[in-house]
């Protein structure tokens, strides 16, 4: 049905634009001075510019004495020491180690018995011993007590066995 491609006979219209088209000169450009250029610039732009440097806060550690000047554990009167115990909704603080009395108190009561205990004890060392119950919130307003209370010594320290008992007795008493 179609003809073949070879059997179409096809004249030239523009036979002008295909002799000038051969007539042209083919141009041949020198990529090398402007790869030269190319790199020239990336070398000084490298070298030119300052990379900023990763900003990061600075932390202030101070350094680990040497162990002949390590302050040796210092021992601590019984009667100047004060035991905070945090709860979920409550401290329970007790004065001493042996044979203490715990008594208990909501957090927003902490600052004022602080203050007095500050008052009354020279030295006071405050042992803050946070439960799995508390939350951290319950442990800035603590520190945010004894800062306001003008305690000078406290620590974060680990639970004793009379801790824990009373830590125990409140989970049977739940």
């Amino acid at each position: 049905m179609l003809p073949e491609l070879d059997d179409i006979q096809v004249e030239k219209v523009n036979q002008r634009e295909s002799e000038n088209k051969a007539n042209k000169r083919a141009v041949n450009v020198d990529m090398n001075p402007m790869v030269d250029l190319a790199f020239l610039l990336l070398t000084f732009f490298m070298l030119a510019t300052t990379f900023s440097k990763p900003q990061a806060m600075e932390l202030l550690i101070p350094a680990k004495p040497k162990e002949e000047l390590a302050e040796k554990e210092m021992a601590v009167k019984e009667s100047k020491t004060v035991s905070l115990v945090l709860l979920a909704s409550e401290v329970k603080w007790y004065r001493g180690i042996t044979d203490p009395q715990a008594q208990s108190l909501p957090y927003g009561e902490l600052e004022p018995l602080l203050a007095g205990l500050n008052e009354n004890t020279e030295g006071l060392v405050v042992l803050i011993k946070p439960l799995e119950s508390s939350s951290y919130g319950n442990l800035v307003d603590v520190l945010d007590a004894l800062n306001y209370s003008d305690v000078q010594r406290y620590a974060i320290s680990e639970l004793s066995t009379f801790d824990l008992e009373m830590q125990l007795k409140k989970e049977v008493d739940e």
